[in-house]
């Protein structure tokens, strides 16, 4: 099965989609029980690229969601991450939306808990497809670019990078969709969300694609709670905690003690309901003060 597996992925990258797939069908007549589990996941995460690159789309979902189980009843973390993204994209190009911002979520929370912070930042070109798809452009310029300058900064972004499985992941949208957000935000907007994007660190990343995957289409987001009752400078400590600033560089930008901080956080804890940091940085980006 391995063997027929790894000539499956040898005719992928060569481009060789028949073969591709004629080998993914042949590894998947051996008898699962005869190879370890990893093998047997590895053999379902390729027969799904196959079946993806044939076109044969609900095929590649059923396999998908085959693989998301087996990782999840093996607790094999590192092939459930690989799964969920992959997920993510065949439910955006299914127009399932509601269920790819779910599955998001979760490849987001399971690589903030696992540490695997590359994997975070390459769920920020998942968002950012899927505000696409809802005709989110804003947030999606937001998020691409979220994504690329994050890939950079961690040495992530050269051609060929790939995932811990062995396959290639790492992407950027189409062309056509990028020119279709340039012409819908205009050249100013599309530069703010850029702008924007590319100034977030990744925890602040990852807590708006958090956000944003709870309401995958346009016109469904809230208003911020809690914002009208701050004052001016509660919300510049506001801003600061989305910036991903600690305690001690607030005071430091501020000139104040990090006593008064903590003690204005305090109050802003209290007017907001917003108890955790994670919670004071979503208000932050949803009241668009990062």
């Amino acid at each position: 099965m391995l063997a027929l597996t790894e000539l499956a992925l040898a005719a992928h990258y060569s481009g060789d989609h028949k073969t591709l797939l004629s080998r993914a069908r042949q590894a998947c007549q051996v008898d699962p029980a005869l190879v370890p589990g990893t093998v047997v996941r590895r053999r379902e995460y390729v027969l799904m690229i196959a079946l993806t690159q044939a076109g044969q789309t609900e095929a590649a979902q059923e396999s998908c969601s085959a693989g998301l189980s087996k990782a999840r009843e093996a607790d094999d973390l590192q092939s459930l991450a690989a799964f969920l993204d992959a997920k993510v994209d065949l439910d955006v190009a299914a127009d399932r939306l509601s269920s790819a911002g779910a599955h998001l979520r979760e490849a987001i929370e399971l690589g903030l808990r696992t540490g695997d912070r590359l994997r975070v930042a390459d769920c920020m070109r998942e968002c950012g497809n899927l505000c696409a798809a809802g005709q989110r452009w804003d947030d999606a310029v937001t998020m691409w670019s979220a994504h690329l300058a994050l890939l950079a900064d961690y040495r992530a972004g050269e051609p060929g990078a790939t995932d811990v499985r062995g396959v290639t992941t790492i992407s950027v949208p189409g062309l056509d969709v990028m020119r279709q957000a340039r012409a819908v935000l205009g050249p100013a907007k599309y530069q703010a969300a850029e702008k924007r994007g590319t100034a977030m660190a990744l925890d602040t990343a990852a807590q708006f694609a958090l956000m944003l995957s709870a309401q995958p289409t346009a016109g469904e987001a809230g208003s911020p709670p809690g914002i009208p009752q701050l004052s001016a400078r509660e919300q510049e400590l506001v801003a600061l905690v989305g910036q991903g600033r600690t305690d001690a560089q607030i005071a430091s930008q501020l000139h104040i003690s990090i006593r008064t901080v903590s003690s204005h956080l305090d109050r802003i804890r209290d007017k907001t309901g917003c108890r955790r940091r994670a919670d004071l940085t979503r208000l932050a980006l949803q009241a668009g003060l990062v």
